[in-house]
């Protein structure tokens, strides 16, 4: 297939040309995603940042909430990242910071440790302090109001991508694609292809909580047959990709592609690495486990010690959570022992995540919910 073929992807996504190191280390589920900030002053109606994050000054290592560089670290062992994408809200607003952990992260891993980040702002002095610190790559997001051919009012945006390649940098611009604005998209890649950008990246535009009203505002609808992408987006993308005849590499990639790969891998490689040997994991990466809360009151290691003496739980078979106030066991075996086990107990599934989100929760011995509000095991 020449270089330039189509190569076709899980969930709708496509590619012309090569993908870039870190888009494969994301489908590989390797790429720690850092989020310096939600501070971003350029507030993008379609910005999809949560409403735990948009404009606020909070820094996550995937879903850990950061409070020292160990837990940054910590995060990057727990998925054997080999690289670590630098995203937002904007990083360059702080970016004292976002250089202080590209230098964390070289020094600690090395420098195979692929780094990439996301901008909207381009900032030739900030992104070559960047460059000197060790960032591999750096895509900037162009506003939507300047696609076309980077000339007076994006002028600032060629002149950065123009120069880049000087300071030992590879770069690309990566965007959501507005259905309405496909005439304005065809002009800009024809601009970012005489330039010659490393690579352009085209990602689904979609609905979530902190933009849904600000979509509908605009007239934008939901894709019925395609979880929360906006109508029309997908087609634009994937024609626009398909009739490409560019000499820069394109990829589209798909709201469902970062779901249903992107996520799924990295929960697997983080399930292999911190699950509990009692802990299943499923074919979406998530973790399903049995659990008994701890009654009101009580100290949790006595309460918990008890339990295990008494069912002779061995002790890799059993852990306490003491922040959750609760013992965490073997699904099935908490299955056999909860008809008299005299407390509350529930097979349960989780994100393998630092935040460890529950999808699910299944009461194993609804019987015993009586006798545990008033004092039980």
């Amino acid at each position: 297939m020449p270089a330039n073929g189509l190569h076709l992807l899980p969930m709708a996504s496509s590619h012309r040309g090569g993908l870039s190191e870190a888009c494969v280390q994301c489908s590989e589920g390797k790429k720690m995603v850092l989020f310096v900030t939600g501070l971003c002053r350029f507030r993008c109606f379609y910005c999809p940042v949560s409403s735990r994050r948009n404009q606020i000054d909070a820094t996550y290592a995937n879903e850990r909430l950061v409070t020292c560089d160990a837990d940054v670290l910590d995060e990057a062992r727990s998925i054997g990242a080999a690289g670590t994408g630098i995203t937002g809200g904007d990083p360059l607003g702080m970016i004292d910071r976002t250089e202080h952990y590209v230098r964390l992260l070289k020094e600690e891993f090395g420098p195979s440790h692929h780094i990439h980040l996301y901008t909207h702002e381009p900032n030739a002095e900030k992104l070559q302090r960047l460059a000197r610190a060790g960032l591999d790559e750096f895509r900037l997001h162009i506003p939507h109001y300047l696609w076309g051919p980077l000339a007076a009012d994006g002028g600032a945006y060629r002149s950065v991508l123009t120069e880049a390649p000087s300071w030992g940098i590879r770069r690309g611009v990566e965007i959501p694609v507005l259905p309405e604005k496909e005439a304005e998209l065809v002009r800009l890649l024809q601009a970012l292809d005489e330039i010659g950008v490393d690579f352009v990246n085209l990602n689904e535009l979609e609905f979530s909580e902190t933009n849904e009203e600000k979509l509908h505002d605009r007239g934008y609808e939901l894709d019925p047959s395609n979880g929360w992408g906006v109508r029309g987006s997908r087609a634009v993308a994937q024609r626009v990709v398909k009739e490409s005849r560019l000499s820069i590499p394109v990829h589209y990639c798909s709201s469902r592609f970062k779901d249903s790969v992107q996520l799924r891998m990295r929960l697997h490689r983080r399930a292999e690495r911190t699950r509990p040997p009692f802990a299943e994991t499923t074919s979406d990466g998530t973790l399903v486990f049995g659990v008994v809360p701890a009654p009101p009151g009580r100290d949790v290691a006595r309460w918990a010690e008890r339990i295990a003496r008494r069912y002779r739980l061995g002790p890799k078979s059993y852990r306490v959570d003491f922040g959750r106030r609760r013992l965490e066991l073997g699904a099935e075996r908490l299955r056999r022992l909860a008809p008299t086990l005299g407390a509350p107990a529930f097979a349960v599934e989780e994100y393998p995540t630092a935040d460890a989100l529950e999808v699910e929760r299944e009461p194993l011995n609804r019987e015993a919910f009586a006798g545990f509000t008033a004092g039980g095991t």
